[in-house]
């Protein structure tokens, strides 16, 4: 029975992978390593990391702090499905659809600029694409809903029970949620955070039509495609993307090793 399931993943993932990390150590010129060492040696290169890092660390600490207070309030409204609808939207819509609508929504003639500028706030449009805060507000708006969406399922698998214990003794709501709700959850936020992570680190789209590709929001997903496509060079691209890979589990190893300094049980009451 689970051998199908066994050959899709090694299709679809696993040889890929190991595909592209047997040739990324042949490169066009030079010896195996020619590949790694030009990366780390050009500064156009290897600042992709830190100017990626400074996209997708904010997005996922700012979806994190989005998610949890609106799934604790969600999940008490009796219209929960309406809601979680409405939020998880831009999911559908996708990233370039979501990027192009920004482009719309908060270029100097957009909504967002003339609706400030008639009621008197500013007095020219704010500059928000084709720079950091364009991608940021794009990736924020496409990874929000699948944080929120984890975050949701992990609060309301906490047993309410809980919470009414705590308050028979005294414990005021900021109390509850301190000592009772986040020791419990940040297991299950960390998770939710690998996962939003590693979707705004590999940001693509928004980079191209909301950042400056050349610039700021040059991210390494960027020096991917350009080396495959613009050089014509797999063997680089396939060194960049193990890069990436790489830079991706670095940082998914170190948030999982801080989940498991924390409660991991059941988040249900009961005996036993």
């Amino acid at each position: 029975m689970i051998l199908p399931a066994l050959l899709f993943v090694l299709g679809i993932f696993v040889y890929p992978f190991l595909y592209g990390l047997v040739l990324s150590f042949h490169p066009l010129e030079g010896d195996a390593l020619a590949n790694y060492r030009e990366f780390f040696s050009d500064p156009y290169l290897y600042n992709t990391i830190g100017a990626t890092l400074k996209l997708a660390v904010p997005v996922t600490l700012l979806s994190g702090i989005l998610a949890v207070p609106i799934a604790m309030r969600v999940r008490l409204l009796q219209r929960q499905r309406l809601l979680t609808t409405i939020l998880v939207l831009p999911i559908t819509l996708g990233t370039v659809l979501v990027a192009e609508g920004l482009l719309n929504y908060l270029g100097a003639q957009g909504w967002f600029n003339r609706t400030l500028m008639t009621i008197g706030l500013i007095d020219s449009p704010l500059r928000l694409t084709n720079n950091y805060w364009g991608v940021f507000v794009s990736l924020v708006i496409t990874v929000f809903p699948f944080t929120f969406l984890l975050t949701l399922s992990y609060i309301s698998g906490v047993d309410p029970a809980l919470e009414r214990a705590a308050a028979t003794h005294g414990a005021n709501s900021w109390q509850r949620f301190r000592h009772v709700l986040l020791p419990l959850l940040i297991p299950g936020l960390v998770v939710s955070a690998c996962l939003t992570f590693v979707q705004a680190f590999s940001v693509f789209p928004s980079a191209v039509l909301l950042g400056a590709p050349s610039g700021p929001t040059r991210v390494i997903s960027i020096a991917a495609a350009q080396a495959a496509f613009e050089e014509y060079n797999p063997s680089k691209a396939s060194a960049i993307a193990m890069i990436m890979a790489a830079v991706q589990l670095l940082v998914v190893a170190g948030l999982l090793g801080v989940r498991s300094m924390f409660y991991r049980g059941s988040t249900a009451g009961g005996k036993g």
